[in-house]
């Protein structure tokens, strides 16, 4: 079962005093941004927080719980969407916890001509190789024909 639009918008507004929330859907579920940063998945209605030891000590004992088979856990804190404050004290705190996103380089243009050069240089070599062998049957003709020339 995949995540409503309408519970994203809910988790959304009960946090909009952490400022900088965001959404995105990501494989029929959720990922929950604060200021570009992900600290949580929505999935299956629930919200699923990123561990950190700064949301483990705003929590006291967390509860876990994957966010998908096969996920490692992650905080299961959808009891306390109600609970304001608390969220809004949860994601502030793993926000802060957790590394800035890496910056994606874009993908340079150059190595898309490399193959195109390495096309360039082959057919240089096949001209060279039949301009050898034109060479090489060049003078076997001539002397043919001065063969004939003479005979």
């Amino acid at each position: 079962m995949s995540t409503e639009a309408s519970f994203a918008e809910y988790v959304c507004d009960q946090l909009r005093d952490a400022g900088g929330i965001t959404v995105r859907k990501m494989f029929g579920e959720y990922g929950l941004y604060r200021h570009g940063k992900i600290v949580a998945l929505l999935a299956d209605n629930q919200i699923f927080v990123k561990p950190t030891p700064a949301g483990e000590a705003v929590l006291g004992t967390p509860t876990y719980g994957p966010p998908y088979p096969g996920a490692r856990p992650f905080f299961n804190v959808s009891d306390l969407l109600d609970d304001t404050e608390t969220m809004v004290l949860l994601i502030e705190a793993t926000d802060a916890a957790l590394p800035a996103p890496k910056k994606k380089t874009p993908k340079a243009k150059a190595v898309a001509k490399k193959p195109v050069a390495k096309k360039a240089v082959a057919k240089k070599v096949v001209v060279k190789k039949s301009v050898k062998k034109a060479a090489k049957k060049a003078p076997v003709r001539k002397t043919a024909a001065r063969k004939r020339g003479k005979s």
